[in-house]
């Protein structure tokens, strides 16, 4: 079967390619085979080549944080998903063309749901759900505040905090970003820059925010933090830039802010497998239902993984990047 492999970290379109290993073989008793219909190149896949990323395993070694498969065979124990049924995995090495995993990490998809929209449900979707469900306590009419509204996570945040009756500030770097994320549900779309806080003021009427999302790192997590309330809570779940959070130490010691991290992994480890079959149920029916969804680039097969990785790197693009594996998306 055919497997991306880096053998040495560096740019990812000079240091992954293509290659043949042995098939997976047959499941264990508590084992799921699956094969791989179609993965997105995530940001964290990239940094994975480079080397940046906090995982670092034994090369070579095979990237890829999500995907969506079709299963092939379970093991006996294996219960909660049959031949045939559409899986998200929870583990990573997905760029390939087929997984054996645990059955706890194989969750379950509806059938008919769109492939390319189930390969970017893995990350991105609870990632905005957890932040707005786990760190504060919110109620209809509250407002939270995030940058990088424009990315995946920011979007979705959006369209689930409008669900449930949550106000947002949405800052971004470009004006023009404006319409299109006021479609999504969008309150306020604003451009960030030093004096960030007093315009947020002004253009919330100086509302208590309880919430700040930040994913730049930088002086960027301290423009959210100047942003927020008194006693706010402020999830940093990124580093855009590269550099730790700066942050004024007034905003701890006098506002009482706190300046927390979200990893999804951590969250999700904190839930047993029936609620994370459960959170994974309800945003793939709001994907079905089409009130979550990403923007799709180009598809390539897995074979063109370089030039897969070279696009994915580009600015201008139009969604994500998408591999199918077994050609059948």
């Amino acid at each position: 079967m055919k497997q991306v492999l880096i053998e040495r970290y560096g740019t990812p379109w000079e240091v992954a390619r293509c290659a043949e290993v042995p098939d997976v073989g047959e499941p264990g008793a508590d084992e799921v085979v699956f094969d791989v219909l179609a993965f997105p190149i995530n940001p964290a896949d990239m940094s994975f080549c480079r080397g940046g990323y906090r995982l670092k395993p034994p090369l070579p070694a095979t990237p890829g944080a999500e995907c969506v498969g079709r299963v092939t065979a379970v093991g006996s124990a294996v219960t909660h998903v049959k031949p045939g049924d559409l899986v998200i995995n929870l583990q990573r090495e997905n760029w390939t063309q087929r997984r054996r995993v645990k059955g706890d990490d194989a969750i379950p998809l509806p059938k008919g749901i769109d492939l390319r929209q189930a390969a970017m449900v893995r990350i991105n979707p609870p990632t905005a759900q957890l932040i707005l469900s786990d760190f504060v306590e919110l109620k209809e009419g509250d407002w939270v505040i995030q940058n990088v509204a424009n990315s995946a996570v920011g979007r979705l945040l959006i369209v689930l905090a409008k669900q449930r009756g949550l106000r947002t500030v949405n800052v971004v770097r470009r004006a023009d970003l404006a319409g299109e994320l006021k479609a999504l549900g969008a309150d306020l779309v604003i451009v960030d820059g030093d004096d960030l806080a007093a315009r947020v003021a002004a253009v919330t009427g100086s509302a208590a925010i309880k919430l700040g999302v930040e994913a730049i790192g930088g002086a960027a997590t301290g423009r959210i933090v100047d942003s927020v309330a008194t006693d706010a809570t402020v999830v940093h779940y990124g580093s855009m830039s590269g550099e730790d959070p700066k942050v004024g130490r007034s905003n701890f010691v006098y506002r009482g802010v706190k300046l927390t991290g979200f990893m999804l992994g951590r969250f999700l480890a904190r839930r047993s497998p029936e609620k994370i079959r459960a959170i994974y149920a309800d945003l793939a029916g709001q994907v079905m239902a089409g009130t979550l969804s990403a923007p799709v680039d180009t598809v390539y097969p897995i074979e063109k993984i370089k030039e897969a990785l070279a696009h994915a790197d580009k600015g201008g693009r139009n969604g994500k990047i998408l591999v199918s594996p077994n050609g059948q998306i």
